[in-house]
């Protein structure tokens, strides 16, 4: 069946997460995703360790790979032609260094006049734009590790949350600037950048203290608006959040959990009422919940329909029964050759989910055909790798 970008053709010069994640996103649906990468070994995104292990495999399926010498003229002309052929082109180096190769949006454009370009960069412009930004940067200076950890200890987020929303946002910018196209026939320049992502992922912290003009408070110290909303330990040496978010669940809850008299209390009938009174419920309720197993609790809290969820760590989503029925995860091949599954974009459209159609390439696996169709003949690509201006795999 036709994916809705098939047609698309982007080049992407990008490397880490912010990236790799919005040629991702495009890849997953159907575009043709090329990845520039330097000779002779690729991207160093490919070879982290520790945290950035995952980074390659996770945001690099569905893409083709040209490795190629932009230092050398045979390796920027090859470049060029390609750009003449793209409909998107991305970037997330640091500010002017693609102008400074001639291929910032102006030098693109020139070759291919309705192209679509995105930057994704630290900041957007403005008095900040010069500066180095990393995820945990911005996480720092907008507000989201402060919110994360307790009082006095700012704390990142367990996960590249800029990096991939910002490549998400930047994906969601071209995709609306190729629909412009369909119908000016113009292209345009766009960027998405770190720290404004982080800002939109705060917004509602700012605007509790533009309502209340009370700041907001780190989130394991915050008030919460529910009285049970909360991580709690089960008999069986576990733990599993609930949450009683209405006055309906609460009822429910009381019912479900042997706490009758809680529920008839008058007292407790409304939320605020429950949440000034939070000190009176929560010895009883982890009480209650201290005698269960996370297994029974658990099933008490479906079947009251309650929100509810098990403290689950990454490695244990692999085995995630919706995961695994649903579509959430694809089957890639790793550069060891080993299978492992990676997790789907998160949405679908009439139905479809978008797995992998390519494993995470190579250096230059694509290299050949990609050549072959801008007009290099055998000879003229033997010549090219010979002299290590492009790479193909084995050769």
């Amino acid at each position: 069946m036709k994916l809705p970008l098939a047609g698309i053709r982007v080049v992407e010069f990008v490397h880490m997460v912010m990236g790799p994640s919005c040629g991702l996103v495009l890849g997953d649906l159907g575009a043709e995703v090329i990845k520039i990468e330097p000779t002779p070994d690729g991207d160093n995104t490919r070879r982290l360790t520790g945290s950035g292990a995952g980074y390659w495999p996770t945001y690099n399926r569905n893409k083709k790979s040209l490795a190629v010498d932009m230092k050398a003229p045979e390796g920027m002309a090859i470049v060029r032609k390609l750009l003449a052929t793209a409909d998107v082109v991305t970037e997330n180096f640091r500010p002017g260094a693609m102008a400074k190769l001639g291929l910032g949006y102006e030098g693109v454009k020139a070759l291919k006049a309705d192209v679509v370009y995105c930057s994704l960069k630290g900041f957007l412009p403005g008095p900040y734009e010069h500066r180095t930004a990393l995820d945990e940067v911005v996480q720092m200076m907008g507000g989201l590790a402060y919110m994360t950890g307790p009082p006095g200890r700012p704390l990142r987020a367990g996960a590249s949350v800029n990096d991939v929303m910002g490549g998400m946002f930047g994906a969601i910018a071209i995709l609306a600037a190729l629909h412009e196209r369909a119908q000016s026939g113009q292209g345009q320049f766009v960027q998405s950048g770190l720290f404004e992502n982080n800002i939109y992922l705060v917004a509602q912290h700012m605007m509790q203290y533009a309502v209340t003009g009370k700041p907001a408070a780190p989130m394991p110290a915050r008030l919460s608006a529910w009285a049970i909303y909360d991580v709690f330990d089960t008999a069986d040496g576990d733990q599993v959040f609930v949450g009683v978010v209405s006055d309906s669940q609460w009822k429910a809850f009381c019912e479900s959990f042997g706490l009758a008299d809680l529920g008839a209390d008058p007292a407790l009938a409304a939320n605020n009422q429950r949440v000034r009174a939070r000190e009176r419920i929560m010895p009883r309720v982890r009480e209650r919940f201290g005698q269960m197993t996370k297994a029974a609790l658990m099933a008490a809290c479906e079947q009251a329909g309650l929100p509810f969820a098990p403290i689950t760590r990454p490695e244990q989503l692999f085995d995630d029964p919706h995961l695994n029925g649903s579509g959430g995860l694809t089957e890639i091949r790793l550069a060891d050759g080993r299978t492992t599954r990676v997790p789907t974009l998160p949405f679908e459209m009439d139905g479809r989910r978008f797995g992998a159609r390519l494993d995470p390439p190579a250096p230059g696996s694509h290299a050949r055909t990609l050549l072959a169709e801008l007009g290099y003949d055998a000879q003229a690509i033997r010549a090219l790798v010979d002299a290590r201006i492009v790479v193909l795999p084995g050769a």
